[in-house]
């Protein structure tokens, strides 16, 4: 076997003497590619619909219940296992996660190295909505227990976490800071325990919702159903005045419909939500009135930071101004296009339309545009940060500076985790039930592939709502660069 033969350091550097050179074993272990692109197998499984190898892979997986990623690895599992109707280990798994993030802590240590490396050196921390798409599944889990106490206390955690999300941050202007489909599901959670007055609440709060934030916001409307359950609960509670005021507000003429044999609550979770990838933002450089600074400035977001580059000698500061531009990576979402379009429900002789109540794809992006000038201040200050260390090695060492210029280029890279299990979007129908067998057959629609068909049975019984999900995970390849 060969002997590997490593290329002394420019200027005989000894990393002894300069903590520089781990820099060099940073760069050297960062890899090019994308989380997405990392967790390929995975996502095969899952698109596939092979569950029992992705929750054997995740099993599994060691490594990722104790490293960076593995809030990514409880949620993931936790999806695995849901869709194999596991809900208890399901709900243990989304129980790991959840502590991870009501515990998380800053770890020092590794927020200054990624002021010197990248992001991705950090333990995973989700978005806004990943946070509470933690808090649906794990409601959805105690429905099929049977459990609607502790899935209304999952839903009522919803708001709970927006609210305390968006208090943490002093603009407040993040859009995304009410979850209609909460207080929807929360609607019909009540509704199934038999309490209709706080489900009327719920769902009232869920229209507000609809009508003041998603439609500006997200460019969706507050489905038709939820406008039938506002009159509905309205109307069971004795809420004759309120009926009256949402008959005049939806130009409507309320007829109640007893559903002597329960119903069934179907959601259809469509497609998979977006994935991150990463880009780049240029600065260029701009003389400054102190001595021994220059100004960065960004034309596109307006922005402008001095940037210390020390008293140099006439030389370098004659090779420093051939630097004209500096890169900044951020991370930016890729859309993951459904195959599947529309979903329908037959039941009997009746045809039964499928509406949107949750658009995640839409939430995504508008929420990492809303953060997107609080992710540029950390990346201007790795930046700064990082030619600052370039400054100090200059000033030590001309080829030492030359070398972290290069690992602090090799180094720059934006954090492109997320949650990749997420949806597309959630949609959802009820549908009355008759006594005895119901046969439910559920149709989506794509223009570009055949219709697929799912079928469930449930038996009708005196108030009993059942609830039933279904997700179509196909999606066409997102365009990763």
């Amino acid at each position: 076997m060969g002997h590997l033969k490593f290329w002394p350091y420019p200027g005989q550097i000894s990393s002894s003497k300069n903590p520089f050179i781990f820099l060099i074993l940073v760069a050297l272990l960062a890899g090019c590619a994308t989380y997405y692109q990392q967790t390929q197998q995975l996502q095969k499984y899952i698109k596939r619909g092979n569950y029992e190898k992705a929750d054997r892979m995740l099993t599994q997986d060691s490594q990722a219940k104790e490293g960076k990623n593995r809030l990514l690895h409880f949620l993931n599992h936790g999806y695995v296992a849901w869709m194999q109707d596991d809900y208890e280990e399901s709900n243990r798994h989304f129980s790991k996660a959840d502590r991870i993030i009501e515990d998380y802590l800053k770890n020092y240590g590794l927020e200054a190295l990624a002021l010197v490396t990248n992001p991705n050196v950090k333990p995973y921390r989700p978005e806004d909505f990943e946070a509470v798409m933690l808090h649906y599944y794990t409601a959805l889990n105690y429905i099929q227990l049977g459990d609607y106490e502790d899935a209304l206390v999952e839903c009522r955690r919803i708001n709970l976490r927006l609210q305390s999300l968006n208090d943490k941050y002093d603009d407040h202007k993040n859009r995304y800071q009410r979850d209609a489909f909460a207080h929807n599901l929360m609607g019909m959670i009540y509704e199934a325990a038999g309490d209709y007055n706080d489900a009327f609440i719920a769902y009232r709060n869920a229209l507000k919702v609809y009508q003041e934030d998603y439609k500006q916001y997200f460019s969706m409307e507050a489905p038709s159903q939820l406008k039938e359950d506002v009159l509905r609960s309205a109307y069971l509670t004795g809420f004759q005045d309120e009926v009256r005021y949402y008959e005049k507000k939806f130009n409507t003429n309320y007829q109640y419909e007893p559903r002597d044999h329960g119903e069934v609550i179907f959601f259809w979770l469509n497609g998979l939500g977006p994935v991150k990838d990463e880009y780049s933002l240029r600065f260029s450089k701009i003389p400054s009135p102190r001595k021994g600074y220059v100004i960065m400035r960004n034309e596109r977001f307006d922005l402008s930071f001095p940037m210390y580059i020390g008293d140099k000698s006439q030389r370098e500061k004659e090779g420093f101004s051939q630097l004209r531009f500096f890169k900044v990576a951020f991370p930016k979402y890729v859309e993951r296009k459904p195959v599947y379009k529309q979903a329908t429900i037959h039941c009997r002789d009746q045809l039964y339309s499928l509406e949107k109540a949750q658009d995640i794809n839409e939430i995504a992006f508008k929420t990492l545009h809303d953060r997107m000038l609080r992710e540029i201040g950390n990346a201007v200050l790795r930046l700064a940060t990082k030619k600052a260390l370039e400054v100090a090695a200059d000033q030590e060492n001309e080829n030492l500076g030359t070398l972290i210029n290069i690992v602090n280029t090799l180094t720059e890279k934006a954090d492109t985790r997320n949650w990749q299990t997420l949806p597309y979007s959630i949609h959802y129908a009820r549908i009355p039930l008759r006594e005895g067998k119901n046969t439910l057959r559920l149709k989506t629609y794509s223009p570009h592939e055949s219709t697929k068909t799912k079928t469930y049975h449930f038996e009708g019984q005196e108030n009993k709502i059942y609830f039933a999900s279904w997700h179509t995970t196909d999606t066409f390849a997102p365009q990763i660069r």
